[in-house]
């Protein structure tokens, strides 16, 4: 077998054509040879691979024969333009903020030349898909050889503005409402990340009732206003009260959502809703008004937590109305001769009239914003004799207490709070 040696092969004149072999021959290329292309190839056919380019494809461009590209249309629908198409060129086009299903990338065939057999445009229009095509032949022109939607992403978290905000246990914000605002979502998130919220929704307790200026009537304590919540265990697992056992988290959408802070009631008066209008609407119900000694109501008002009875014998009012489970609060305690009943709490009724005060039911306690806080307290009842109640803590939803006789006012009540929190990072 004859053997040449040189470094370099050239044409006899300039630019032109070197042949290797003649027709029928066959050149053999031996095992561990490599061969390095600094040209371009012709008439070799796609070995299926493309060389993906590292510039970003925002807006309208022109692709070329074997290359690849990341398409991001975040801003707006793009088109891509196909070159003018020979036997075995290859292109390839992926979705590179997986927003194609929301904006399109158009793929346009050079002059009449086909995609797919026709001489029309092609969308991608699947979050996270690429596809891969080949020309075939000008009868079917581009063939889209390899399709893939790709599902799967990194990890994205729930992010959002509203309310004062703050950061706990180093991975959760948390979003704390005392007056009306917004909880503006702007990252939905995943659930590789974050994509749910837990909260806490209080409303307003009710005002104290007022003591009678005509007869020996003191007011009952006004009921504390509803308190709902989750269950803590989509952001940290934090401490909740009994109330939140088992109830889920709320998934979120990249949209604004209300909220409402319900007012405490003055005396005599419930208390109002607070509302947070999420995916699922969370409205907790305002406390009921403890009952009247001047108008002699003698159970007072129903609400997240009921009122408690003036001083003539009667039960309280109820709690947890409207219902929702599990429930929002309790009744007011009963009333009886010289003594009113105290106001219903979140996690237990208001204690009946005895021979001195009736406290109000026992509030709830969460760590949602990091530090254990007890909230949603029934309002004191009472004996006849005494003054004014003392207005209650803004943002408690704590019931107001009784107002004794003579014609002392009832307590306001305690303006309720809505608190969200999730995993930001």
């Amino acid at each position: 077998m004859s053997e040449i040696k040189v470094n370099k092969i050239s044409p006899r004149t300039a630019c032109g054509t070197v042949t290797l072999g003649d027709s029928g021959d066959t050149i053999t290329i031996p095992a561990g040879v490599t061969m390095t292309n600094s040209g371009t190839a012709n008439g070799f056919g796609a070995d299926g691979a493309v060389n993906w380019q590292t510039s970003i494809k925002t807006t309208t461009f022109t692709a070329a024969n074997q290359e690849g590209y990341f398409v991001d249309t975040s801003s707006g629908a793009v088109t891509a333009n196909l070159p003018a198409g020979t036997a075995g060129n290859i292109v390839a086009f992926a979705d590179y903020a997986r927003n194609f299903g929301t904006h399109n990338l158009t793929i346009t065939p050079n002059g009449s030349q086909k995609i797919g057999g026709t001489a029309a445009s092609a969308k991608l229009n699947v979050d996270g898909q690429a596809s891969t095509f080949v020309y075939a032949d000008d009868t079917n022109g581009w063939i889209n050889v390899q399709n893939a939607e790709d599902t799967e992403a990194g990890a994205s978290f729930v992010a959002a503005t509203g309310g004062t905000v703050t950061t706990v246990c180093t991975n959760f914000k948390v979003h704390t409402f005392t007056g009306p605002g917004t909880f503006c979502v702007s990252s939905a998130g995943n659930v590789a990340g974050s994509n749910t919220i837990d909260y806490l929704v209080i409303a307003g307790g009710g005002g104290g009732g007022d003591g009678a200026g005509s007869s020996s009537n003191s007011g009952g304590g006004g009921g504390a206003g509803g308190y709902r919540e989750s269950s803590g265990t989509a952001s940290g697992s934090y401490t909740v009260s009994p109330l939140g056992s088992g109830v889920t988290a709320l998934p979120v959408a990249a949209t604004g959502y209300p909220v409402t802070i319900g007012a405490g009631g003055t005396s005599g008066v419930s208390g109002s809703n607070s509302v947070f209008t999420g995916t699922t609407t969370i409205t907790s119900a305002g406390g009921g008004n403890g009952g009247n000694g001047s108008t002699v109501q003698t159970t007072g008002s129903t609400g997240g937590s009921g009122g408690g009875a003036n001083t003539n014998p009667g039960a309280g009012a109820a709690g947890n109305t409207p219902p929702v489970s599990p429930p929002q609060g309790n009744p007011g305690g009963s009333g009886g001769d010289s003594y009113s009943g105290g106001g219903g709490g979140a996690t237990s009724v208001g204690e009946d009239a005895g021979a001195g005060a009736s406290g109000g039911g026992t509030g709830a306690t969460s760590s949602i914003n990091g530090t254990p806080t007890t909230r949603a307290a029934g309002g004191d009842g009472g004996g006849i004799p005494g003054g004014a109640g003392t207005p209650q803590t803004a943002n408690t939803g704590n019931g107001g207490p009784r107002g004794g006789h003579p014609g002392a006012a009832g307590g306001t009540g305690g303006s309720g709070i809505v608190i969200i929190r999730y995993k930001f990072q």
